[in-house]
């Protein structure tokens, strides 16, 4: 579990520094022009933070699902003022001094919902046979909500079709937005090509003290399969033969680790949806300050977990980030256009993460494997001369 946590966060820093130095969004213009297209909005880092915290407990969970609050701070004017009821001062320049109002934005609110959720399941399983109703009640509306998503998922290509040509009829300049996914293209494949072939094998070679590189060879071929089937779910049977057959891990270490790590450990997936939320701030003139920064960052590893082992999870994920940062949800249909193909990718490095941590594993437990064996042997000899013994006596009495 700390390899995964630590290669999430690693991946999600990865494809934060890259798009903030590549600029994908700005199509390579620089800094400064990108600032003057900016309309910027008075809020500070420590109110950003304390935003986050404050949705994750929603006084309304029926408003939860349709706003998310967010602090105001009251631009002051240029001349400097004071505060008529505290007599403190008001700095124009010193935004901790402005006065703030609280607002409601459009927008759903998936922090506090998650954390309602994961309350509720709690309190589910701590109530026993009580709460088992309440437990069938939403397994019922989840697989009915499933149908209806399966009804929508058969009219996505009409969908992306005219979400694709909507976002096409409002750009001023179709060469320029297609050069900035162009860049943003360039962007996720180099964080993925960087995170895959230097981050990961340098962790398992300070792990394992080996080299990596005959480990990896030996994953050919659930590499290959995961690029094209876009599943790590779907590659896990090819990819816990490779690790057993080639690589020689044990069998009690892949068949355990390796299905964890296809359900939370999504690098790749991790990565992709910070250097697409960043991505989508740019293309929209936002500059994010540190605060919403590490919003990005904190809720692109929170969703890379919860995101499925299927192809183009990522995207339903992605909406989350967006919604938590009050970013546009609906830019997420101009980047639909490649995204099957970064899909390939991104799954490709999320199995050779599951691939590498197995080997870490099984690396670090080789002392308790062997003492494993020495235990059971003797086991197994008894239960083989039972076995004998009563194959003679049957035979004596026939």
């Amino acid at each position: 579990v700390v390899y995964y946590m630590a290669t999430t966060v690693l991946a999600v820093i990865l494809g934060i520094i890259l798009v903030t130095s590549i600029r994908p969004g700005a199509g390579g213009i620089a800094e400064e022009d990108l600032q003057e297209q900016t309309t910027k909005r008075n809020i500070t880092t420590a109110d950003t933070l304390m935003d986050l915290l404050r949705n994750c407990f929603p006084p309304n969970i029926i408003q939860a699902g349709l706003q998310q609050y967010k602090t105001e701070l009251v631009y002051p004017g240029e001349d400097e003022s004071m505060d008529m009821d505290t007599g403190a001062t008001i700095d124009p320049a010193d935004k901790s001094t402005w006065m703030f109002k609280s607002a409601w934005s459009n927008g759903t609110n998936i922090l506090g919902l998650v954390i309602f959720s994961i309350v509720t399941g709690v309190a589910i399983a701590m109530c026993g046979e009580d709460g088992k109703p309440l437990l069938h009640f939403f397994e019922s509306v989840s697989i009915v909500m499933m149908k209806v998503t399966t009804w929508i998922i058969h009219l996505a290509p009409i969908g992306v079709c005219f979400l694709v040509a909507g976002q096409l009829l409002e750009m001023k300049d179709i060469g320029g937005e297609f050069l900035k996914l162009g860049w943003y293209f360039f962007t996720v494949l180099l964080g993925l090509f960087i995170h895959g072939l230097i981050v990961l094998p340098t962790i398992y070679g300070l792990a394992t003290r080996s080299l990596p590189f005959r480990f990896i060879a030996n994953m050919g071929n659930p590499l290959a399969t995961a690029f094209g089937t876009a599943s790590s779910s779907a590659t896990l049977p090819v990819t816990i033969n490779a690790l057993e057959e080639k690589n020689g891990v044990d069998p009690k270490i892949a068949r355990f680790v390796l299905p964890i790590g296809a359900t939370i450990n999504m690098d790749g997936t991790a990565l992709y949806e910070a250097v697409a939320a960043l991505f989508i701030a740019q293309m929209n003139g936002i500059n994010p300050n540190i605060g919403q920064v590490i919003a990005i960052s904190i809720t692109a590893t929170a969703a890379s977990i919860g995101a499925a082992g299927i192809p183009q999870a990522g995207l339903v994920t992605m909406v989350m980030v967006l919604d938590t940062v009050g970013l546009p949800s609906e830019a997420v249909s101009l980047i639909l256009s490649i995204d099957w193909l970064l899909d390939r990718f991104r799954t490709a490095i999320n199995v050779l993460g599951d691939s590498l941590g197995a080997g870490i594993v099984a690396h670090l437990s080789k002392g308790e494997l062997e003492e494993l064996e020495r235990v059971e042997e003797p086991q197994l000899e008894m239960i083989n001369v039972k076995k004998e013994n009563g194959k003679v006596n049957e035979a004596m009495s026939n």
